[in-house]
């Protein structure tokens, strides 16, 4: 059974049978944003931005360790690519970008990696009409197992925000874990939501 995340919950990365779980995916989905107007509804499209820092035990984060649309790969974590639309006909149960992650090749020096999203065009949280992340073990285009889903849409808290930090994975002796933070912030683009996430997140 998938675990629905509360803000500030943690999870440990073990599976049912005590094993590990060392790969798996955190995917983000939304959807597109109905405007009504003289001539019936139309939609919007939704450009969000799931992204990816990787920070080291003194808390520096270094260029090559942010993973976004511009940055597809690095030190075992890989993004899905650019999303620019949304779902434009409901949730269709498939993530629109996806970090697939390898915990073994993440280097030695990484200690925290904190996903964050950002609304590339400014639109409202409140505006749109779903958005989630899951994570879960298979690929980008096929779900195995959900271990846990986290609803984002659902908390008024995120109105007239266009920035969130998610949650992270951190190493706690030898293990990795992982929080919910859930948090909107006052950033506009993700250089400055990386920065927030060092100031007061780490």
């Amino acid at each position: 059974m998938a675990v629905s995340l509360a803000k500030g919950q943690k999870i440990s990365l073990k599976k049912e049978n005590g094993s590990d779980l060392l790969s798996f995916c955190i995917g983000a989905n939304w959807g597109q944003i109905e405007k009504k107007g003289f001539f019936g509804t139309k939609k919007e499209e939704v450009d969000l931005d799931l992204s990816v820092g990787m920070f080291d035990s003194n808390k520096n984060l270094a260029k090559e360790n942010i993973i976004y649309f511009g940055n597809l790969q690095a030190g075992g974590i890989k993004h899905s690519g650019d999303d620019r639309g949304g779902d434009a006909g409901g949730d269709d149960g498939l993530d629109n970008e996806v970090i697939t992650i390898n915990l073994p090749q993440i280097p030695a020096n990484i200690d925290q990696v904190v996903f964050v999203l950002n609304s590339f065009k400014g639109q409202d949280f409140a505006g749109i009409p779903f958005a989630s992340i899951r994570l879960y073990e298979g690929t980008p285009s096929k779900v195995n197992e959900v271990v846990a889903t986290y609803n984002i849409a659902s908390d008024p808290k995120f109105a007239g925000y266009v920035s969130m930090i998610l949650g992270k994975l951190y190493r706690r002796n030898g293990e990795w874990k992982f929080s919910a933070i859930g948090e909107p912030t006052q950033d506009k683009e993700l250089g400055a939501t990386l920065q927030t996430v060092q100031q007061k997140y780490l």
